[in-house]
């Protein structure tokens, strides 16, 4: 099986975009993460927004700290968690050394792809070919196919 085989469209999120959106295609599209490019949608990918990140920008520092203090919050003041991202662009949400996304190439196999995905600990690896962007595979979309497999 070959990445051209794997790829599929997915949802791309300019760095300048409202981080409170890209929160909610997160959410709505059961998403382990965004793809971040620049300059626009149609921009070239640079970073990988995960939800796991998300998460950790919405939850209190002071819980982070002690995280006991998550059983005292009451739950109006849970609920409004992602009032943090409000007024926030999606580059302001990526971590100060984001890396860029591991890129493979169509007739890479779903070993290679796997191995992007590993070693650079990212949830999306992105398919290009003559450097336009085809398309992302997510690490659960590759893993259904393997185990399609077995």
């Amino acid at each position: 099986m070959l990445a051209r085989d794997l790829v599929r469209p997915y949802p791309l999120v300019a760095g300048d975009s409202d981080a409170f959106a890209a929160a909610k295609l997160v959410a709505e599209r059961d998403l382990q993460a965004v793809l971040v490019t620049a300059g626009g949608p149609d921009g070239a990918p640079y970073a990988v927004l995960s939800a796991a990140r998300l998460l950790e920008l919405i939850v209190p520092a002071y819980v982070l700290d002690d995280p006991r203090l998550a059983a005292v919050v009451d739950e109006p003041h849970a609920d409004r968690l992602c009032e943090a991202l409000a007024g926030r662009r999606v580059a302001d949400c990526l971590l100060e050394k984001h890396r860029m996304p591991p890129v493979v190439a169509p007739d890479d196999t779903a070993l290679e792809v796997a191995t992007a995905m590993v070693r650079e600990r990212s949830p999306l690896v992105v398919v290009v070919e003559d450097g336009r962007t085809l398309g992302v595979i997510s690490s659960a979309h590759l893993l259904d196919r393997l185990l399609a497999i077995t």
